[in-house]
């Protein structure tokens, strides 16, 4: 029992600390690649590389002063961050992230939690993050913060739909709802015949698999689809009036939902941590984990860096009329194949 405990402290705090460097780590990318785009620099100047901005940005964030407004709602206005960090954590306590080994005589599972209805509790997770926005936005007393919070649940709940329809297809294939057994149903060939490509379901769901990209980029406010921030028209939106460590959490749970998505997109589609030599090397399947998921952040940053912002009504249109009806077309036609 007591050797329980401890296996599972050690993966909760190595995965909470993967998750946290990577958050921190995700806005260098960020500012590197972008800057790289647009024929510039980026950070270079804090350690080699800029490899220690993150580290300079976070004591910057630590040590600076705090500006709370006279009129926010004091208790929600703190908790808010809190709660839109939180869920986004949470997430990866049923992501399978490697291949089961052992160590010391003893099976080590690379999942924290192997739930048998993972995805249901990935859904639930990820729309309590949904709160702290709009709690933040209500509570700062600001007329631009409440828009912000406004516009995000709209977005939130407009593509929240088009979002679970397009993993229906794979959870319909697959016939289960534990990502473990979804990753493991992904190997082989494709359809147990075509040998040169893996059986996984980015082939067999290509659709479920762009309106998965398209409506994950807009539940994680991320451009083209950050109408929540939107600076030109609401000055930062929900987070205006937030600063020093609380405006840096709402920023640290932005990322930790890029890299949580990017995480169940790499386990849905891309065959989660299957790659070659498994067998004679089984921890490359955490590299092959962490290089898919990589490539999903990598996709989110040249979006922002290439596509300009959307209007809102454009936003909305796209969510209700084309990827609502695509999301569903999509279902139908998977039900219809696998009855067959």
């Amino acid at each position: 029992m007591l050797e329980m405990i401890l296996f599972a402290s050690i993966k909760v705090i190595v995965v909470v600390i993967a998750v946290l460097t990577g958050c921190a780590y995700s806005t260098l990318l960020e500012r590197k690649v972008v800057g790289h785009m647009q024929h510039r620099m980026g950070p270079n100047t804090a350690g080699p590389y800029g490899l220690l901005t993150p580290l300079a940005d976070g004591l910057k964030l630590i040590f600076k002063e705090e500006i709370r407004p006279a009129n926010v709602e004091k208790i929600t206005y703190l908790l808010a961050p809190v709660i839109s960090f939180v869920p986004a954590v949470l997430t990866f306590a049923v992501i399978p992230f490697g291949k089961d080994n052992t160590f010391f005589g003893k099976d080590f599972t690379f999942v924290l939690s192997d739930l048998n209805v993972g995805v249901l509790f990935v859904f639930a997770v990820t729309s309590l993050g949904i709160y702290g926005i709009v709690l933040a936005g209500w509570s700062s007393g600001s007329k631009y913060s409440m828009m912000g919070a406004v516009r995000s649940s709209a977005q939130m709940i407009s593509y929240e739909v088009g979002y679970g329809l397009s993993i229906v297809g794979v959870i319909i294939i697959a016939n289960t709802l534990s990502l473990r057994e979804l990753v493991e149903l992904q190997m082989g060939p494709l359809w147990g015949t075509i040998t040169f490509l893996p059986n996984w379901y980015i082939f067999s769901q290509p659709l479920g698999f762009i309106l998965f990209l398209t409506c994950v980029i807009a539940e994680t406010n991320r451009a083209p689809f950050d109408m929540p921030e939107a600076e030109s028209e609401l000055v930062a939106g929900y987070h205006t009036e937030y600063s020093s460590m609380k405006f840096s959490m709402f920023f640290i749970a932005e990322y930790a939902n890029m890299i949580a998505v990017s995480s169940v997109g790499a386990t849905l589609f891309l065959g989660g941590w299957h790659g070659p030599f498994l067998d004679s090397m089984p921890m490359l399947s955490v590299l092959y984990f962490v290089i898919k998921v990589f490539l999903f952040m990598f996709f989110y940053i040249w979006l922002r860096a290439t596509f300009p912002r959307f209007r809102y009504d454009q936003l909305m249109a796209l969510g209700w009329k084309v990827l609502f009806p695509l999301a569903l077309f999509n279902t139908l036609i998977t039900a219809f194949f696998v009855i067959l």
